[in-house]
């Protein structure tokens, strides 16, 4: 028997969310407010004696001068991927309750991984001329049951998105990320677990005093300044300044620790900055910024460790370092950002990746033009 998809208010939503180990920073209410030109809604799914037994952030996005949505959880929803009946028990009664909504596309991010990969193995694909991308290499675990259920998908009419976008990165969220597990590990071992560069460069900074803050929303435009800088640098559409002040102001009403900013001083300059997220177990270091001046005093590794190390406070069962690229040339320019997270000993690891269902096969065939074009 299917469940029942309505829906909840954003307590209920909130304390399903607390009840849970882990869920993305995109499944909680206050993401819906960082996205203005979305409308979001947060769903239920209720069993036969009531329970709410799962979670969702939908965000709905209009066609211009049709009262058509194209509706997108992002890394969710938050529901058991793994049941024998995930397609007729969870996802149709989803399906059925976002067409009557006007949704003329879904598109999903299921928090389900797939395969990992250790430091070691990551640094062994590079090395690797045979290894073009990271799923050319040998993975050092694979998760059971994360193929079945790509397989149930397919068959019932989902589409995975091709990654798109330059060096594997998606236009949606990513595929492949970089994580550090901290579970059952005290922070000497998380440190031990850095190499040697790493550790270097961590005691570097401190010997040429550069100090790491936390900073508040006042600071910001500090950030910005740097974030700027970066995305010329490392040629990226950068984001407006509202953007920020909207995140933290939404996330941290919602929680007053959801989001945190460093910022890593030397000689009175701020040389980098960066944005930190928390849901439950789960911390992501979010956006990075940095200059160019100044490198030698390794202000990024400084910073890291500063937020690994409170993260590891906060009881984090995961550090996250967010996405990375799968293209292991020795000609791509995010290769180097690949190698600064392999750094903290952390491993890579592959989810399922983005579907789509179109609901409205033509509406959907014509979004799919448009976004080839932008």
């Amino acid at each position: 028997m299917s469940l029942r998809v309505q829906s909840i208010s954003r307590d209920e939503h909130l304390g399903f969310v607390a009840a849970r180990a882990s869920a993305s920073h995109m499944q909680v209410p206050s993401w819906g407010d960082v996205k203005p030109d979305w409308r979001a809604e947060s769903l239920g799914w209720f069993d036969e004696e009531g329970r709410l037994v799962g979670a969702g952030l939908a965000l709905l996005r209009p066609l211009p001068r049709l009262k058509k949505y194209l509706a997108y959880l992002p890394e969710g929803p938050l529901l058991d991927w793994h049941a024998p009946d995930l397609v007729e028990r969870w996802l149709t009664p989803m399906l059925a309750y976002l067409k009557a909504r006007g949704a003329f596309s879904v598109k999903m991010g299921p928090p389900v991984v797939v395969r990992r990969w250790s430091a070691d193995a990551v640094k062994a694909a590079i090395a690797d001329p045979a290894a073009h991308r990271l799923g050319d290499a040998e993975a050092s675990s694979y998760e059971p049951g994360a193929l079945d259920v790509a397989d149930r998908l397919r068959r019932a009419g989902w589409q995975q998105t091709e990654p798109g976008g330059e060096d594997g990165f998606a236009a949606g969220q990513p595929r492949y990320v970089f994580q550090v597990p901290f579970a059952g590990r005290t922070l000497e071992e998380v440190h031990g677990g850095l190499n040697q560069q790493w550790r270097r460069n961590i005691k570097k900074a401190e010997k040429a005093g550069v100090k790491v803050v936390r900073g508040g929303y006042e600071d910001l435009p500090a950030f910005y300044a740097l974030y700027t800088e970066t995305a010329e640098r490392d040629r990226f559409l950068p984001r407006p300044l509202p953007y920020f002040q909207r995140m933290w102001s939404a996330l941290n009403a919602e929680h007053p620790d959801r989001m945190r900013l460093y910022l890593a001083h030397h000689d009175g300059e701020v040389l980098a900055a960066a944005t930190m997220l928390t849901v439950g177990e789960h911390v992501w270091y979010s956006y990075g910024a940095s200059t160019s001046r100044r490198r030698e005093v390794q202000p990024n590794n400084a910073m890291q460790w500063r937020m690994m190390a409170d993260a590891h406070e906060l009881g984090a069962a995961v550090y996250d370092l967010r996405g990375i690229t799968d293209t292991l040339e020795e000609s791509n320019h995010l290769l180097g950002l690949l190698r600064f997270k392999v750094g903290t000993g952390g491993e890579a690891v592959e989810y399922l990746g983005e579907w789509d269902f179109p609901l409205n096969k033509l509406l959907h065939k014509a979004l799919d033009l448009y976004m080839s074009r932008r």
